[in-house]
């Protein structure tokens, strides 16, 4: 028997993700690394998972652990089971724009150089694929390739440079010759073609903040008109990588997947203004001034629905090379769709969200 590990179940990607993986290879089983205080969601999501994948029923076994620790934290019981693994899924991270540094040090890179360290301890090892983001290119001024990453960047944020740290030892490994291939989404929204999330971030936060001003004409800080953003729809994201983790050409490569046309941030917010029937009006106030006062205002963040943190990406100066994505998915079938084809499913889906759980991992 051979068996594939995972962090990051049951999170956005990795509940999608799952039985995906488990039909494309037939025989191998699933072991899924899961915090304590997530087990008990683990558990209801594997139920509904097998209900609606009965193919892969009975090939999934949930086990407690913490990917920050010695061994990932799993009881050593497991260990025959550990003994199987060829494959890891890594997507654990702490995805949280305003996380301390501690927490994104923590999780995001020590929890990496845990994996590594259970990767190369593995008798018989085949492929880590490891999900980073196409953030790793900070504040980069220009296209970032696939193949790029220091490139003397500074960062927006701790996730931002906490993923940078932890690719950068995904990256090593790889030249020492561990087997890896590197997936970079973008902002992953809903599904598009039904709308389905399990989240409301990045671009939901401009869908909130429009909903919540009760006139049908609505306000927004001026943005640059030619900054983009790279927003992707989760299905493509989950397609892509399952195709992608199989090909013999995939190991070494770095992928972004991400809009190859991506909507700058005014049309997203014209869009999404559009479906709701409401007018916007740009006001020529520096997004500077708007992030000052949504961070001392006490309140404002949560009355206007929109975090602090997002306004650095309204000016972002990066946009994102597929080239490699484009290259090894053609023929296959999987594009990423534009975003005016299904961002109305976005909002038709969307109800306003709970607030957000700054410690989920995803």
């Amino acid at each position: 028997m051979t068996a594939l590990l995972m962090t990051g179940f049951p999170g956005f990607l990795g509940s999608a993700l799952l039985p995906r993986i488990l039909a494309r290879r037939e025989g191998v089983e699933a072991i899924c690394v899961v915090q304590p205080q997530h087990l008990v969601t683990a558990k209801e999501r594997l139920r509904d998972i097998e209900a609606a994948h009965p193919e892969v029923a009975g090939r999934t076994e949930l086990v407690t652990g913490d990917i920050t620790e010695e061994g990932l934290g799993i009881d050593p019981i497991h260990g025959d089971l550990l003994e199987q693994v060829t494959e890891v899924w890594h997507l654990a991270a702490v995805y949280d724009l305003a996380a301390p540094a501690d927490l994104a040090q923590r999780v995001n890179v020590d929890g990496t150089a845990r994996i590594l360290e259970f990767c190369w301890g593995r008798p018989s090892f085949d492929r880590l694929q490891y999900v980073s983001t196409c953030y790793v290119s900070g504040r980069y001024q220009g296209r970032f390739t696939e193949d790029m990453l220091d490139e003397g960047q500074s960062f927006h944020n701790h996730y931002d440079s906490t993923k940078f740290e932890a690719e950068q030892l995904v990256r090593e490994a790889m030249s020492d010759g561990l087997p890896a291939t590197i997936y970079r989404p973008g902002i992953v929204v809903g599904d598009s073609r039904t709308g389905e999330t399990l989240k409301y971030d990045g671009p939901y936060y401009i869908a909130r903040f429009l909903r919540r001003q009760p006139l049908p004409v609505a306000v927004l800080p001026a943005v640059d008109a030619e900054h983009t953003t790279s927003v992707v729809p989760r299905d493509f994201v989950i397609e892509a990588m399952d195709q992608l983790s199989v090909l013999d050409r995939s190991v070494g490569r770095t992928y972004a997947l991400t809009d190859p046309d991506p909507p700058t941030n005014r049309e997203v917010a014209q869009i999404f203004a559009d479906h709701l029937g409401k007018r916007l009006v740009w006001v020529p106030l520096p997004l500077g001034l708007t992030k000052a006062a949504l961070t001392h205002v006490p309140g404002l963040e949560w009355l206007l629905g929109l975090p602090a943190e997002l306004l650095d990406y309204f000016e972002a100066p990066t946009t994102y090379a597929t080239d490699h994505t484009e290259t090894d998915l053609a023929g296959t079938g999987v594009v990423c769709p534009p975003f005016r084809s299904y961002a109305g499913r976005l909002l038709d889906f969307m109800e306003e969200p709970p607030e957000i759980d700054a410690s989920a991992m995803v």
